[in-house]
């Protein structure tokens, strides 16, 4: 059994591309061949700047011969349908087959596929590959029709057994397959041929090319924090950084230099930034300071003077692009000592946000509001939380973010410190955004949560109420990002709140916040008028008639219908909250299913507790679920679950069938098994324990208290017949399972449970 080395090789291939290639070119190729009737036993894939490069095991040296047959139409049908069976079996009509089948005769096929070369299947599924790459950009070059990332030169395709290495003939726009490559395009540029993965991989070591991208940021990593250790610095992490650099270079030389003098008071983040984003060099931390004092950078060639000279250039390009960023700093920094950071932020009224949302400055205007109503919530000073809102998103105006957009929040927190604001205040800059994802820390100073909860129902109610709501896989405005912040901040910070609420007062702070920025003087007639109110203010059709009557009114006057809409704006707060907990309450309930699940919790436990009243607490009703969850995986929760599902399916067949509700009289004195009467006892034991717990929200007790049911029911059940033939005593004991019903539903609803 063969294997297989194929390698395209062409101009340099942009680093954020190589990992993607490397994937396709391997699924693109192993689906062709196993399709075409080929296996293998290992596929290995891998990339450098100016290849790519797929090895394949024991692959099959020959296609296996496949028989198959097909049945066509009956004897005497249509010409056109015989016609069609033909072409779509390749055969023609004297190499068909009259068989007898239950209807009569029909036409059969029979069609016998031979076994083809394992070098005759890959060269087609190469050619294929190569023609169809799915580049996310690619171009033409030369007089050819090829199309590919970066001019292809030269395609390497060999099959090795025992016998030696044979090239896969091949030819694509007259780039004939070969078994020769090249090395290093300075250091080894001359063609060498190879025989196979082994003799491959070395050869292109010793010709100053390492294949694995994963083994060059190995060498990179292992070199830089060396070099960082040997002169007292350390090299700060950054992954993506790491895997972008390993695919500029085929042959790794690391350089390490000193940042000047002049830079070092500037903050880490913007050192770090300004390297990372214009050098792509990796930054170099003083643990002692703090400070970022030098840095990284990693060459594609070895030189004379080790470096020496590749590093000079560096270093003066380096100092010009700090230059720049020192200027941007001192700048702002002026900006804000002379008009604080409300002066910075005052720039945002010219900020569009979205065109029907209004400005940056329309938004921070609500989330102010909000933020001042969530911060007693949260344990937060209302002015305080009020201040914080006002100046988090001023750095959007400094001329930092401007360069540097990833700084915002991060450059918020420098100035406002500048600023002399209370540091929570300050820190509230770059927390508010936050969490950005799932693995990004929870705020938990109370400011800062208070913000940062105003900043995301502010995004949701304002999308939502404009219908710019995600579909699919879409969510161009981060709108389940935003939900899964709520929720993080929520729990992460036991915060009691109830969501219906602030998303309510949110949306009409939005859409006041609309009805003032209308103008409503632009419209001449009344029913364009009744239409605009209908969707600024989310009001009926019959409201917004009388409305659009009144602001058309000379005699009422515009700010007098204003100001009524307002005041009727906030009468209908319950019509919008009808329509909140309909659609964007349910979506967080999505997005926590989706969080409680990873966390490990039934998707039956979650539904279980959003059954029950409160469900727009988070924090409650997380604890409810978490208690359910440990209170199920018990025996008698179990158990007890079964004998509550066997009590409500009695007790609601006889409901259906007597068409009466049985909910209420069950009476001791009417027991006639010593299992009935020890119920009625563990009942009222158990309303006595569940009842209390409830309210004081100590679910684990609730749940104890309901798992002592277990014995009782499973008694009762064993020793009495409960659609007895005495009227009496049945309607005695199915009122007695619709006390074991309301019991066990006061704590959860369990039919929502599976099993």
């Amino acid at each position: 059994m063969p294997d297989l080395l194929i390698e395209l090789f062409s101009e340099e291939i942009p680093a954020r591309m190589q990992a993607r290639a490397r994937d396709d070119l391997k699924k693109l190729v192993t689906d062709g061949l196993v399709e075409a009737g080929l296996t293998y036993r290992a596929a290995q894939a891998f990339s450098t700047p100016r290849r790519l490069t797929l090895a394949l095991e024991a692959l099959t040296a020959e296609s296996r011969a496949v028989r198959e047959e097909r049945k066509g139409p009956a004897v005497g049908a249509p010409e056109k349908a015989v016609e069609g069976f033909l072409r779509s079996t390749g055969l023609t009509m004297d190499r068909l087959e009259v068989r007898d089948d239950k209807k009569g005769q029909v036409y059969f096929a029979v069609i016998e596929k031979p076994g083809r070369p394992a070098a005759e299947i890959v060269a087609e599924v190469l050619e294929t590959t190569i023609r169809s790459f799915p580049w996310p950009k690619s171009m033409r070059w030369g007089t050819g029709t090829l199309r590919w990332v970066r001019p292809l030169h030269s395609i390497l395709c060999i099959l090795t057994d025992d016998h030696g290495a044979e090239v896969v003939p091949l030819d694509i726009d007259g780039i004939a397959s070969g078994s020769a490559t090249r090395g290093h395009r300075f250091l080894a540029p001359d063609a060498f041929a190879v025989t196979g993965f082994d003799d491959y991989q070395a050869k292109l070591k010793r010709a100053h090319v390492i294949l694995s991208s994963d083994d060059r940021a190995d060498h990179i990593w292992h070199d830089a924090t060396t070099m960082a250790f040997a002169a007292g610095l350390e090299v700060v992490e950054d992954k993506g950084l790491l895997a972008e650099v390993a695919g500029l270079v085929e042959w790794p030389v690391v350089l390490m230099g000193k940042i000047g003098e002049d830079f070092l008071g500037l903050p880490p983040e913007v050192l770090q930034t300004s390297m990372r984003e214009h050098q792509k060099f990796f930054s170099c931390r003083n643990p002692k300071t703090g400070r970022i004092e030098g840095f990284v950078t990693v060459a594609n060639t070895e030189t004379s003077d080790h470096g020496a000279t590749i590093l000079k250039g560096n270093q003066k390009v380096l100092s010009a692009r700090l230059s720049d960023a020192r200027f941007f700093w001192e700048n702002d920094l002026r900006t804000v000592k002379s008009v604080g950071m409300e002066g910075m932020a005052a720039g945002l009224a010219n900020v569009t946000f979205h065109n029907k949302l209004g400005s940056q400055a329309d938004r921070i205007a609500r989330i102010e509001a909000l933020a001042r109503e969530i911060a007693p919530l949260v344990g937060a000073k209302p002015d305080l939380a009020a201040e914080a809102a006002r100046v988090a998103k001023a750095d959007l105006q400094s001329a930092m973010v401007g360069e540097f957009p990833e700084l915002q929040g991060t450059m918020g927190v420098y100035y406002a410190k500048a600023a002399g604001l209370p540091e929570a205040v300050a820190m509230a800059c770059k927390a508010h955004y936050q969490p950005l994802g799932p693995s990004d820390d929870v705020p938990t100073d109370p400011v800062s949560v208070a913000v940062a909860l105003a900043d995301k129902i502010d995004t949701l109610t304002g999308f939502w109420a404009i219908d710019e709501k995600p579909t699919g896989s879409k969510d161009p405005f981060a709108l389940r990002r935003a939900a899964l912040g709520v929720i993080r901040l929520v729990l992460g910070n036991g915060v009691r709140i109830g969501l219906a609420r602030w998303l309510v007062r949110s949306e009409v702070n939005l859409r006041t916040a609309i009805i003032r920025a209308t103008n409503f003087e632009s419209f001449e007639r009344e029913d364009e008028l009744a239409v605009a109110l209908m969707q600024v203010a989310g009001l009926s059709k019959e409201l917004a008639e009388e409305k659009a009557a009144d602001l058309m009114d000379e005699r009422v006057g515009r700010e007098a219908a204003i100001q009524a809409l307002e005041e009727k704006l906030g009468i209908a707060g319950k019509d919008i909250e009808a329509r909140t907990t309909a659609e964007l309450l349910a979506f967080f309930h999505d997005r926590l299913k989706v969080h409680l699940r990873d966390e490990g919790i039934r998707h039956d436990v979650i539904d279980a507790s959003l059954a029950m009243p409160g469900n727009d607490d988070l924090t409650l009703l997380v604890r409810r679920a978490e208690a359910l969850a440990a209170f199920l995986k018990t025996d008698d929760g179990e158990n007890l679950l079964q004998g509550f599902k066997r009590a409500n399916n009695i007790l609601t067949q006889a409901e259906a069938r007597d068409g009466v509700e049985y909910s209420f009289g069950a009476d001791p004195k009417f027991a006639e098994d010593p299992a009935e009467r020890t119920l009625f006892t563990a009942l009222d034991a158990a309303e006595g324990a569940i009842a209390p717990a409830m309210k004081a929200e100590d679910f684990a007790t609730a749940m104890t208290a309901m798992a002592s049911l277990r014995a009782p029911i499973d008694a009762f059940f064993e020793a009495v017949q409960v659609n007895t033939d005495n009227a009496v005593v049945r309607r005695n004991r199915l009122n007695l399972l619709s006390r074991i019903r309301q019991i066990c539903l006061s704590v959860a609803d369990l039919t929502k449970l599976e099993g």
